[in-house]
């Protein structure tokens, strides 16, 4: 019965623990990175509540519009607990995307930690997401101004700009650090290269177009 018993605890556990898998919850009010220790701990170390100061809990800038003018014509401004000291233990963060027009693309991309909310400020977007296997559905839909739509964690996702005027869009992420992996550039950009043989044969291509992908992608990160 014991070790029945044991089992049983076991597995609710790891259940448990799967389930409700997400950043650490906070223990105390705040939890205020402290960006000068040199400690690696799964998040940032809290800075001593006697030393937190209002600026801990702000950051200032979203509303200036971030550089498009290169390829692929968006730019990202994340405000994660990196950035804002404040969002640390709290299990968000949030950026400002801005897109090119005709055609402005945040190409896609995972967030190996966090679900994604985006709503539209200015513009049109053509955006969308696909599902793991076996059926890799796409879910996509245009977005105008004030209306949004999620992208669930871990899943591949996009945002393309298709309307002639410049087009702004605010994101919130259910994570102090969501991270990002964009699919092409992890692929072929990645440090050391990974072997042309793995890729001809994933992708179906020759030897040629795999050295001239990598060749584009290379330090692009």
């Amino acid at each position: 019965m014991a070790t029945y018993a044991l089992v049983l605890f076991t597995f609710l556990a790891v259940v448990s623990s799967q389930a409700f898998a997400s950043d650490p919850s906070p223990l105390q009010d705040f939890c205020v990175a402290d960006m000068k220790s040199e400690v690696f701990v799964n998040g940032l170390v809290c800075k001593n509540p006697k030393d937190v100061k209002a600026e801990d809990f702000f950051f200032p800038g979203l509303n200036k519009a971030g550089d498009t003018s290169k390829n692929p014509g968006s730019n990202v401004t994340l405000v994660n607990a990196q950035k804002l000291a404040g969002l640390n233990t709290l299990g968000i963060s949030l950026a400002r995307i801005d897109f090119s027009p005709n055609g402005g693309l945040n190409p896609p991309h995972i967030h190996p930690r966090a679900t994604e909310v985006l709503t539209v400020m200015e513009g049109t977007l053509y955006v969308g997401f696909v599902t793991s296997a076996p059926e890799f559905k796409l879910f996509s839909k245009v977005l105008y101004k004030g209306d949004v739509f999620v992208f669930p964690q871990g899943l591949i996702h996009f945002q393309f700009n298709i309307g002639a005027v410049p087009a702004v869009a605010f994101a919130g992420l259910s994570s102090q650090n969501p991270g990002l992996v964009t699919v092409a550039n992890a692929i072929f950009g990645s440090n050391p290269p990974i072997s042309d043989d793995v890729l001809t044969k994933a992708f179906e291509l020759d030897k040629k177009t795999v050295d001239w992908l990598q060749a584009q992608f290379a330090n692009s990160i």
